[in-house]
């Protein structure tokens, strides 16, 4: 699936990904290939992205940080956001 994270003042993030795990308003939740159509409210907390390969990230993306055990686990902490997922593409809104 295709993962694009969007602040106000970048496009921090644009590549494929296997899955990501986001803070929702009702509790952490996870998005892997095909899942179902949702909409949802984010909350502060910290999100993970796992990618396909090591990707090289840009300066744009010093908000993203390679997990410590895992360098294809990303993690990103968020205050609040919303996150679209629809035909296999997620669109977070992240602030």
């Amino acid at each position: 699936m295709f993962l694009e994270i969007v602040t106000p003042e970048a496009i921090l993030f644009s590549s494929e990904i296997d899955s990501i795990s986001v803070p929702g308003v009702n509790g952490e939740f996870q998005m892997l290939n095909n899942h179902a159509p949702i909409v949802s409210i984010l909350k502060k907390g910290t999100v993970q992205i796992h990618t396909q390969e090591h990707l090289e990230l840009n300066e744009l993306s010093d908000k993203l940080v390679p997990h410590a055990d895992d360098d294809k686990v990303l993690t990103l902490v968020i205050n609040s956001g919303t996150i679209e997922m629809k035909d296999n593409k997620v669109i977070l809104l992240a602030d």
